[in-house]
């Protein structure tokens, strides 16, 4: 892993949350390979989605990051205490 990326984890969990940071961020990835490939496969049985199906998709995932952002922001506004017990994954 870059060093570069390691402190940047390190600055946001500490030396001992580190494991656990990574632990969850492999897990993510695993999760979304899973998905990838069944979405894949979903595909060559059924073939590729409409237009119109992706057209939704696409305005569903800006609203969903619009409602992140929002949510985001609003937690930026209450400082470090915002993310005090919270864990990754």
């Amino acid at each position: 892993m870059p060093a570069g990326r390691i402190a940047a984890v390190r600055a946001r969990v500490g030396a001992r949350g580190f494991s656990a940071y990574v632990s969850a961020a492999v897990e993510r990835q695993i999760q979304r390979d899973l998905l990838e490939e069944l979405l894949q496969a979903k595909e060559a049985e059924i073939g590729a989605p409409s237009a119109e199906v992706q057209g939704w998709a696409a305005a569903v995932f800006r609203e969903a990051e619009a409602m992140a952002d929002d949510h985001e922001g609003q937690q930026a506004g209450k400082g470090e205490a915002a993310w005090e017990g919270r864990e990754a994954g």
